[in-house]
């Protein structure tokens, strides 16, 4: 049995939004008792990420790294028809991966005690971010 869902998530910039709620809502709607719940990001400048959920000073820390190693207004960058943080966001959401795959046991994403799930946005300015969750398996 296969059943989707999509949502939106509203950003105001860049940074993580923890959209766990969201994706235990879709696998509890769909009577999926074991199997996998498949997330896609249909943005080239937002991606999907696992990390820790209970210190946000770990994400924090994600942000900084990635700010010295993908830095916005790079010479290097020629592509920034939106602006300086346009290629750094490209680079980023691949970087990061645009996809995940959760386990689903017992109609429940088997997440460990620390595990949130993210949209990551990569660009300074607010965005709509559409996200299809896909879960496959047996009721």
């Amino acid at each position: 049995m296969t059943r989707h869902y999509a949502f939106e998530v509203a950003t105001r910039g860049r940074g993580t939004y923890d959209i766990t709620s969201q994706v235990a809502e879709a696998v509890r709607g769909s009577a999926i008792r074991s199997g996998l719940c498949h997330l896609f990001v249909h943005h080239t400048s937002a991606s999907l990420i696992l990390c820790e959920n209970a210190d946000p000073t770990v994400r924090g820390d994600l942000e900084s790294f990635m700010a010295r190693l993908v830095v916005d207004g790079d010479r290097l960058f020629q592509h920034d028809d939106e602006g300086p943080d346009d290629m750094p966001a490209h680079i980023r959401a691949i970087l990061t991966n645009m996809d995940l795959t959760i386990p689903v046991t017992d109609g429940r994403c088997a997440l460990g005690t620390w595990q949130g799930i993210y949209l990551y946005e990569h660009r300074t300015h607010a965005h709509r971010r559409r996200i299809t969750a896909t879960v496959q398996g047996e009721p």
